[in-house]
């Protein structure tokens, strides 16, 4: 589905979740801590 062909509560609801991403980024490195992530059904540890 392409962006365009969301409603505007989808797009407000994406926009959203694009800013907590970056918000966790952004704490993560600030704490210099690991973010935790699923990547091909392991769990996987990254420093941001």
């Amino acid at each position: 589905m392409k962006k365009d062909d969301l409603t505007p509560i989808q797009k407000k609801i994406l926009d959203g979740m694009d800013k907590v991403y970056e918000k966790l980024i952004e704490h993560k490195r600030k704490i210099n801590s690991d973010l935790v992530i699923l990547k091909d059904g392991k769990i996987i540890r990254v420093k941001p």
